[in-house]
């Protein structure tokens, strides 16, 4: 067994590397990767590993967020977790949970509302209501022992693994319960942290809740942690139309009566089970015919758009590249990519909207600036091409 998880040390560390390569943490991991990996392996052997101060700072996109960047070695053991669990608990989870899952993600998330509005509203020929809600400071909220519990609780019906449980839960209970407000280096301004509610910082949960937005762990934990509440919508209140991304909640239903009625309790058992609050200005309960906004996008009848945050965000994006990389030239392999992928990620969620006009207005600036020596645009504004990848074509 000890051999199997040397074996699984390593392939988290290639697991964490990736997109990460470039990072001071991560290069000065890699100088001496395996004497750091044999360190690392023989601390959990040993049950002396430590969880090392993480770094906060303050991201403004797509909204203001507190973030706690864990040090590289313990992104090492966030991704031996999630190999672990992540098999045992995806399986449970409904269809309908979105976030950080394979084969999901926000248009899995868009296309199946869009499926359900259709299906309630027999392809809106009926009267069919949304209901949408999510939590209150959701992650800051998320309480350690209930989750702890609730993990545990899985893992001892669970006969057959592929790693040492009593390894396993060390390892959980050490990144479950660390507080790592203390300790962290501070990056940035204490002005950055003006404007973020209370609700949405670490420094200000309740004792023993709070989980550090950042961490892979977070994201699966996170899903964990709602997956109960999933089963109760689906099971107890027999919601066929209802769909979660992180803490983002939407029921559909042909009798707006019967959303009013679960409203209630789904608030009682948020509170009772999990010790969560539905947030009270973040409700709606509308006619299909209004359209809903969901993960960026607002959905209508026959039609869906871009949603503001996502324009705002992608035309913010695209000036600052071209202020950035203005007159660079030639523009290194590193710049080339990540311009190619900012760009391409927003234009191919747009392509799933009606969009060519916002578009090819906002690709406008792109064509105009210099980095036209550098990239190309499809003719239907659908991404751009490096100009050496062009050639090839």
């Amino acid at each position: 067994m000890t051999n199997t998880l040397l074996t699984d040390i390593f392939l988290a560390y290639y697991d964490a590397r990736k997109n990460k390569r470039s990072t001071i943490n991560a290069l000065a991991f890699e100088v001496e990767y395996e004497k750091q990996l044999l360190a690392l392996y023989q601390d959990i052997l040993t049950r002396q590993y430590t969880i090392r101060p993480s770094i906060c700072f303050i991201v403004n996109k797509p909204v203001k967020r507190e973030i706690f960047a864990a040090d590289f070695r313990d992104r090492i053991i966030h991704h031996l977790l999630f190999n672990y669990l992540n098999p045992l608990f995806d399986s449970q989870f409904i269809f309908d949970t979105y976030s950080c899952r394979k084969h999901k993600g926000t248009l899995c998330g868009i296309t199946r509302v869009n499926h359900f509005i259709r299906s309630a509203s027999e392809n809106y020929s009926r009267d069919s209501w949304i209901l949408k809600a999510d939590i209150e400071g959701y992650f800051m909220a998320i309480d350690r022992s209930v989750l702890w519990e609730k993990i545990v609780k899985v893992l001892s019906r669970k006969c057959q693994q592929n790693f040492d449980l009593d390894t396993v839960l060390y390892l959980l209970e050490k990144v479950i319960f660390n507080d790592p407000t203390r300790d962290c280096i501070f990056k940035g301004k204490k002005e950055d942290w003006v404007g973020l509610p209370r609700n949405k910082s670490l420094f200000f949960s309740r004792h023993g809740s709070g989980l550090p937005i950042g961490n892979l762990t977070s994201q699966l934990f996170g899903n964990i942690y709602l997956s109960y509440f999933d089963h109760f919508v689906r099971e107890c209140l027999g919601m066929r139309w209802y769909g979660r991304y992180v803490d983002d909640m939407i029921f559909v239903s042909r009798n707006k009566e019967e959303l009013l009625r679960i409203l209630p309790l789904i608030s009682t058992y948020l509170s009772r089970e999990l010790i969560l609050k539905v947030h009270p200005k973040k409700i709606s309960l509308q006619p299909f015919f209004h359209g809903v906004s969901f993960l960026g996008v607002y959905i209508k009848p026959y039609r869906m758009y871009v949603g503001r945050r996502i324009k705002r965000n992608f035309f913010e994006r695209s000036v600052g590249i071209v202020r950035q990389y203005l007159g660079v030239q030639p523009m290194s392999q590193e710049e080339n990519q990540r311009t190619l992928s900012v760009v391409n990620a927003y234009l191919g969620s747009m392509g799933w909207c009606r969009s060519y006009t916002l578009r090819k207005k906002m690709l406008e600036e792109l064509i105009r600036s210099e980095l036209d020596r550098h990239f190309d645009i499809s003719e239907d504004f659908l991404r751009i091409i490096r100009m050496e990848k062009k050639m090839d074509l």
